[in-house]
């Protein structure tokens, strides 16, 4: 039975062009079949598949993630953009990767993700997911939301706000860092509520456990109502009095990882931190001088 891999494909990029081809002949030496993502297609709409190539930036792997969850298929991101925080190969090393992604040569790395619920005041609800972060936003730019927030059930604190970000330990490098909420390792298996622009005291970032859950309301008196944006693609309305929840989710995202360089190097190097100087100590490699 032959091998289907789904190719998904930021065409606004100026190298994706090349790199698509150059991704096809790879696979089609492989005796791997290629199907390319269209732009606006739905996951239900796809033949079934067992690899996925990324070709773009951090947004590009995000809506790849949409079109392989509930599925055990390992995305490779190969980076077109600028970051590219989740991709796993630069562009120069393509043709490489993707022989080591068809020869099944990489590890596996899951990645946590989280349920979405807002609950209406109607007592209607809508549903989603996220990878990285689900972001409540004021819908009114010259208003603000007042909120009040809960952990497990328990109230925490009310104020008013321009946002919150209730994130992964993945999205912890994304939305929630530009926030200045904390850089969080993907080992550790829990969430985090970012305020922005809080009109409180308290209004600190927080970490909470795998098994906790997340709740913000959007209060009746809240000058502006408020929109959920999930991964910063799905967007969900949240009128005053309605309740957001957030709770970690039972289907992860599976990463194809093809060198072992721990979340401490990635960091350094997507960041261009500077670490001249170092010496290290018995346990440093190599790769992290």
């Amino acid at each position: 039975m032959s091998r289907r891999a789904l190719v998904v494909v930021h065409h606004g990029r100026p190298e994706a062009v090349t790199a698509t081809d150059e991704v096809l002949r790879e696979l089609e030496q492989a005796g791997v079949e290629a199907q390319i993502a269209p732009d606006d297609g739905l996951a239900t709409e796809l033949e079934p598949f067992d690899l996925a190539i990324v070709l773009g930036g951090d947004g590009t792997i995000l809506r790849a993630a949409e079109l392989t969850r509930g599925t055990d298929v390992p995305l490779l991101g190969i980076n077109l953009g600028h970051i590219g925080f989740l991709a796993e190969a630069e562009r120069d090393d393509v043709g490489v990767a993707v022989r080591r992604l068809t020869a099944g040569d990489f590890e596996v790395e899951e990645r946590t993700t989280i349920e979405v619920r807002v609950l209406h005041p109607d007592g209607s609800e809508q549903r989603d997911w996220a990878l990285n972060e689900a972001a409540l936003e004021k819908v009114d730019r010259s208003r603000m939301l007042e909120v009040v927030t809960e952990v497990d059930g328990h109230p925490l604190s009310s104020f008013g706000c321009d946002a919150l970000v209730a994130a992964t330990s993945t999205g912890s490098t994304a939305h929630a860092f530009s926030a200045g909420g904390p850089v969080v390792w993907p080992d550790v298996d829990g969430m985090i509520l970012v305020p922005i622009a809080a009109h409180s005291l308290f209004a600190r970032p927080l970490v909470v456990g795998p098994r906790s859950v997340l709740a913000v309301e959007v209060l009746e008196r809240s000058p502006a109502p408020g929109t959920v944006t999930c991964d910063g693609r799905r967007r969900l309305e949240v009128p005053r009095g309605a309740r957001i929840e957030v709770r970690r989710s039972h289907l992860p995202v599976r990463l194809a990882r093809l060198s072992p360089a721990p979340f401490t190097t990635r960091l350094v190097n997507k960041f261009a931190l500077p670490v001249r100087g170092w010496r290290g100590g018995a346990g440093s490699t190599e790769a992290d001088r």
